[in-house]
């Protein structure tokens, strides 16, 4: 751009060098007032004059520095957030407005500073290394049987003249367990199996029938190759008065079934079984391992409209981008049963040793140890505080958006805060649910049970505070889907660190991360270790890996 001056009648030409990004930058009407001088004013001394040249070094000097800000640091001087790049920004679930997430703006202009880009993209590789899924190792499903087992299937098919009845108890996913086991007992027995029986739970006085929870066509046709399935005892076997058995011990071995029921079952043609839980031993021939995995993670679907509802809202929750689930077990009833204080206050660690004196049959086993015991061995439930601190030491980005499952904690929700306080995106079912979608299923604890089941699947990192029979199925099911991740607590040596008043946070982080490394769900061999379940172990029964088989190859090989 050029500025003139008269002298003696000759022209004498200054020419000033502005970067074209600051020409950019500028609006015309601002680049119009540099490129037209104003009229002189008699009025004005000639030392403030527009056309002294130290007025425009002066003015291109503010315009430089105001354009080198705004290109550096984005800088909005009229924004209420000047250095942020994170607004927070409402979310609309079918006409409803939530704060369920973030956005992320992106940058105004097309080019800015280095060093701001490095800064930027640091901040943004570690936010997204807690969502980094782990390494499955190309582990897939695969379900091969052998071709003795399919010779077995033809003959057994053909013989329906004997029958199974079972009956499973507990609450879903204990449910889900014995029925997996039910199906394999059939098979080793060579009977049908009749749809298992959900006997009406003690505690949430639920009432559903398997057809409630579970899509029954879909089980029949899964298992149409390995077991007969049936809704009901045929008209020739009602009036037969079943042999009830419920001596079965721990962790049977299919030799000891055979022996002790085969005879039974072919003589009465009807057997009843119940309190199937853990009965079946939990190592067996490949064969029925396979069917294990094959009913848990094929055949046990959910029925039509649990899946709708389900899917519903982990379509909510995934609306804004990836999610994290916890399965939180802070209710009175598992205090109780766990032999373990929920930390609150005295008046509710007293309401937990009164109901556990009343009920001492309600301790599930190990009744010689205290609750600091307990606590240091790493068999309590994580509080809400300890799973915030756990959260923030696993670096879960503030803005992360949470969905978590389980009853109504003993002490109502303020009992969360530790929680809701430090990650605010916070949700539960009845949080995401439209008014009215959740009526139908209000008193059906197991229906809610599969809801919460089916967001924490489908999430991209689940954290259970407690083991049990939900966070071992989804384990499985995770494995079995990829090995999405999965991060199991580590609790017996975090515990000290927790207790450890004096350790600074930077420290508790640093190891309590470090202690997480090898827990975040990865491929884990089933047979490194006698007594694992299957179905939360799928490799090597149910999975398969080529890439897996090379890398030993070529370890073998060097």
């Amino acid at each position: 751009m050029a500025l003139s001056k008269n002298n003696n009648n000759k022209k004498k030409v200054s020419y000033i060098s502005v970067p074209s990004q600051i020409i950019n930058s500028l609006s015309s009407s601002s680049l119009q007032s540099l490129l037209v001088s104003p009229k002189k004013s008699s009025r004005c001394n000639n030392r403030f004059s527009y056309k002294n040249p130290r007025i425009w070094f002066f003015t291109l000097f503010l315009f430089s520095l105001f354009g080198m800000l705004k290109l550096g640091f984005n800088l909005d001087p009229f924004s209420l957030y000047p250095c942020s790049t994170i607004h927070q920004q409402p979310l609309s679930f079918d006409g409803e407005q939530s704060n369920l997430s973030f956005a992320v703006k992106e940058p105004t202009l097309s080019s800015v500073s280095s060093n701001f880009s490095e800064r930027n993209d640091t901040l943004m590789f570690k936010e997204g290394e807690f969502w980094k899924q782990p390494d499955g190792l190309g582990y897939k499903p695969c379900l091969g049987f052998s071709s003795e087992y399919r010779r077995e299937s033809n003959s057994l098919l053909k013989n329906r003249w004997k029958y199974l009845l079972v009956v499973v108890s507990g609450g879903m996913n204990q449910q889900r367990n014995q029925i997996v086991d039910a199906v394999v007992i059939a098979r080793i027995l060579g009977a049908s199996l009749v749809v298992p029986v959900l006997q009406v739970n003690v505690i949430w006085g639920d009432e559903s029938e398997f057809a409630d929870i579970f899509d029954l066509e879909h089980f029949k046709s899964v298992l149409e190759d390995d077991v007969h399935i049936v809704s009901s005892l045929p008209s020739t076997h009602v009036m037969t008065r079943p042999v009830e058995e419920k001596r079965t011990p721990l962790h049977a071995s299919p030799q000891w079934i055979r022996a002790h029921y085969l005879k039974r079952i072919n003589r009465e043609r009807v057997l009843l079984l119940r309190g199937l839980d853990s009965r079946l031993s939990k190592d067996l021939p490949s064969d029925l391992q396979k069917l294990r995995c094959k009913v848990a993670f094929q055949a046990l679907r959910f029925s039509p409209r649990i899946l709708e509802l389900g899917n519903k809202l982990a379509s909510r929750m995934r609306e804004e981008g990836q999610y994290l689930s916890l399965h939180l077990r802070m209710e009175k009833d598992v205090w109780v049963r766990t032999g373990c204080l929920p930390g609150l206050t005295p008046e509710f660690d007293e309401i937990v040793n009164s109901e556990r004196e009343r009920h001492p049959e309600l301790l599930t086993g190990r009744s010689n140890m205290t609750y600091n015991q307990r606590k240091l061995a790493g068999l309590c439930p994580l509080t809400a505080l300890e799973v915030t601190r756990l959260l923030k030491a696993l670096e879960a980005p503030k803005e992360a958006r949470i969905y978590w499952a389980g009853g109504e904690p003993l002490g109502g929700k303020e009992v969360l805060e530790p929680l809701t306080k430090s990650f605010p995106h916070f949700y539960n079912k009845h949080d995401l649910a439209l008014p009215g979608e959740l009526e139908p299923f209000a008193k059906k604890a197991s229906v809610m049970a599969a809801i919460d089941y089916i967001v924490c699947e489908k999430s991209d990192v689940f954290i259970p505070s407690h083991g049990g029979n939900m966070g071992h199925a989804l384990q499985g099911q995770r494995a079995y889907a990829g090995h999405k991740k999965y991060i199991t607590p580590n609790k017996r040596q975090m515990i000290p660190y927790f207790l450890d008043s004096s350790l600074p946070e930077s420290d508790f982080n640093r190891i309590v991360k470090d202690l997480h490394r090898e827990s975040l769900g990865q491929p884990e061999l089933r047979t490194s270790k006698a007594g694992k379940d299957v179905t939360k172990h799928p490799v090597p029964e149910c999975m398969c890996s080529d890439r897996r088989q090379q890398q030993q190859q070529k370890h073998s090989d060097g």
